[in-house]
């Protein structure tokens, strides 16, 4: 039971060593291991500080991302857009050409079919013509044989004409 119960000189001993003990510590570990402390929370709160401000800068970059993207987006559509539009528009444009070139050919055959047509007219007439000229020659020829007969038929047209 000795050793459950100490004896006053070994208590103030202790307690002696102890006072020695923690005003040593105190004026040389602790402040020390305070600081030591103290700028391990400081790091760490600077650490998570940068930590929020990476996640808000991130999530910047994540918007101003989706943010150029949507208008990539959208200059590729006006792109499309225009380039479609021009596409049009030459498709147009040639068929304009070929519709305008279309009509100058018809235009051209039916300009060339009238006018071999009066040719071909102003030929048949004067083909005619000569035809009744022979035959006419040829009737004359048969019928004016003798001179009474002239006689008759040159009477005959100066009564029938007029003469103005």
């Amino acid at each position: 039971m000795d050793l459950l119960t100490p004896d006053i000189g070994l208590l103030f001993w202790q307690i002696v060593i102890f006072g020695a003990l923690f005003f040593i510590l105190s004026k040389f570990a602790w402040k020390p291991i305070t600081a030591s402390l103290k700028e391990r929370e400081t790091n760490i709160q600077s650490a998570l500080d940068l930590a929020e401000k990476t996640r808000q800068e991130m999530f910047a970059l994540k918007a101003d991302n989706e943010k150029l993207l949507a208008q990539a987006r959208s200059e590729r559509d006006i792109i499309l857009r225009g380039a479609k539009e021009v596409a049009d528009k030459l498709l147009a444009d040639t068929q304009k050409k070929a519709q305008a070139e279309g009509q100058r050919i018809l235009d051209q055959a039916r300009e060339s079919m009238q006018n071999e047509r009066v040719a071909m007219v102003a030929a048949m007439k004067k083909e005619v013509v000569t035809l009744s000229i022979e035959v006419a020659e040829k009737v004359l020829r048969r019928e004016l044989v003798d001179k009474k007969a002239q006689e008759d038929l040159v009477k005959d047209l100066v009564s029938t004409s007029r003469l103005n």
